[in-house]
């Protein structure tokens, strides 16, 4: 019966971690979002990669505008006055019209 239980807990942590893997937020998955965290985290954030601003290009902006003043990004370490400057940093066409 331990052996059942250790295998059923073992598929279900194999598929939760292949749900985080596949999933994405406003258009860009978890890992590229990821990829910006430095630029948005204070005090002295470097300029965005080359990999945040290419996922950044795909994101759903107005999606990503409704997190600007979410408590959630804040309790990540991330700035969200920051992270509304991506888009320019990153030179993209169309701004973050939050």
């Amino acid at each position: 019966m331990k052996g059942l239980a250790l295998i059923v807990a073992l598929v279900m942590m194999v598929m939760a971690t292949a749900t985080t893997a596949a999933q994405s937020i406003c258009n860009m998955p978890i890992s590229d979002l990821m990829s910006c965290k430095p630029a948005v985290t204070p005090p002295n954030p470097p300029p965005p990669t080359s990999t945040c601003c290419s996922a950044l290009s795909h994101a759903d902006m107005r999606c990503l505008c409704s997190y600007k003043n979410s408590k959630l990004l804040p309790s990540l370490g991330i700035d969200p006055d920051l992270s509304m400057k991506l888009p320019s940093l990153c030179k993209l066409p169309y701004p973050a019209n939050c």
